[in-house]
């Protein structure tokens, strides 16, 4: 099968999983609630797989109890293959084909950065699940984007905050080269010298995303011979960076801070060659107990026979914020939608979280804490939920972020 086959075929999944939603829909009073939703399906497997499941399960909950102000809710997938030129393509596609009210998804963060752009131009609703990069809602923040997931500063700003208390005063860092990565670098570096002035970074390595030469990397690494190592990998490239890392002790006696290494989708292809140790963000899906958290985790096991990861949150939160966002409009219309996006508050599956006027930024957190062998795979251990409003900048500062806008 060729790349464009598995590209196709994965879209047309999505659009048959929509489909299978709508069924009852045209029994329903009123006109569907068309999301179109954009992600990279094929190119990161590992999450948006976990993800999808947690936007259908979102959908059919809403449907179930009858829909939004007696409309029901149709969630419409498009696979953007990690280019943002195919992104661009299904969000035109989709609001003119398809007459979606409004766009959802992106994980990779310049893809997220195309979608925003395409919706200021189109002046359509983009509520951004899982992009992170700080741009989406500070340099290139506009009126029509509003972001779930905590951002790159967000998390950075968390593991800095824990980060600050070890001894290590020299560090590296490794990250992917493009927005994401360069943002989490650059923040983290920020953040941690204003907390620690002596700390000194004496090397950085820039492995192209999805192409990382691990062997290499590590051995430059161990060459500067830092007291720790800020890491910003994930998924294959994290997989192989742990393994020659492990191979070549580059992880004895130094202190590894790292970003979503926590999350089940980036721990569980290690197995028993997880980290032990590294500070971590992450979601303890089988640890954490709050009342919202039971309901969604047991309806997810017994829905898709799994359990659920970091994506399948964000994919669930992702269809509940809009579905909250057009109760509070009390319609789809692009102005009244985003106006009810600014401020709006409700409960999510980690606790209330509300998406600021100021930055269009949700107060979404992440858990923070080290991980752990147990039963011959990752786990996270001494987590805590750090709320995403503690680690914001305020509104002023926001402003001068935006431009003055």
């Amino acid at each position: 099968m060729t790349e464009i086959k598995r590209r196709d075929f994965v879209v047309g999944a999505g659009v048959a999983a929509a489909a299978t939603l709508a069924a009852p829909y045209a029994r329903a009073q009123g006109a569907v609630i068309k999301v179109g939703e954009i992600n990279s399906y094929s190119a990161i497997p590992a999450f948006t797989l976990p993800y999808k499941n947690g936007l259908i399960l979102a959908a059919e909950e809403i449907n179930a109890a009858g829909g939004i102000g007696g409309r029901k809710l149709e969630v419409i997938t498009r696979d953007d293959g990690g280019k943002p030129e195919d992104a661009v393509r299904h969000a035109g596609e989709l609001l003119n084909a398809e007459k979606v009210d409004l766009l959802c998804g992106g994980f990779l963060s310049h893809i997220g950065l195309a979608i925003a752009d395409f919706a200021l131009q189109n002046k359509r609703l983009y509520v951004a699940s899982e992009p992170l990069t700080d741009a989406l809602v500070w340099a290139k923040g506009n009126a029509y984007t509003f972001r779930l997931r905590p951002s790159t500063y967000m998390q950075a700003a968390m593991l800095a905050e824990e980060a600050a208390k070890l001894p290590a005063k020299t560090w590296a860092t490794v990250s992917p080269n493009y927005e994401y990565g360069q943002s989490a670098v650059r923040w983290f570096k920020d953040i941690l010298s204003k907390a620690r002035p002596d700390v000194k970074f004496v090397a950085e390595q820039w492995p192209a995303l999805g192409k990382i030469d691990a062997g290499a990397t590590v051995q430059a690494l161990a060459a500067a011979n830092p007291e720790a190592i800020f890491n910003v990998t994930f998924g294959p490239d994290l997989t192989n960076l742990v393994r020659q890392g492990n191979t070549r002790g580059l992880f004895e006696k130094r202190a590894v801070v790292s970003l979503l290494s926590g999350e089940p989708e980036y721990l569980d292809p290690l197995k028993d060659e997880a980290p032990v140790g590294w500070i971590v963000t992450g979601y303890p899906w089988d640890q954490f107990k709050s009342p919202v958290h039971d309901k969604f985790k047991e309806a997810y096991q017994k829905r898709f026979k799994d359990y659920p990861r970091c994506g399948s949150v964000v994919g669930y939160e992702a269809i509940k914020s809009v579905a909250a966002c057009i109760k509070r409009a009390g319609s789809t219309e692009t102005d009244k939608m985003v106006a009810a996006m600014k401020g709006l508050k409700y409960e999510s599956v980690f606790g209330p979280i509300e998406y600021r006027a100021s930055d269009h930024q949700s107060t979404l957190g992440a858990f923070v804490g080290k991980t752990a062998l147990k039963g011959g795979k990752g786990i996270m251990v001494d987590w805590k939920y750090a709320y995403g409003g503690n680690y914001l900048p305020s509104d002023d500062e926001v402003k001068k972020l935006r431009g003055g806008a």
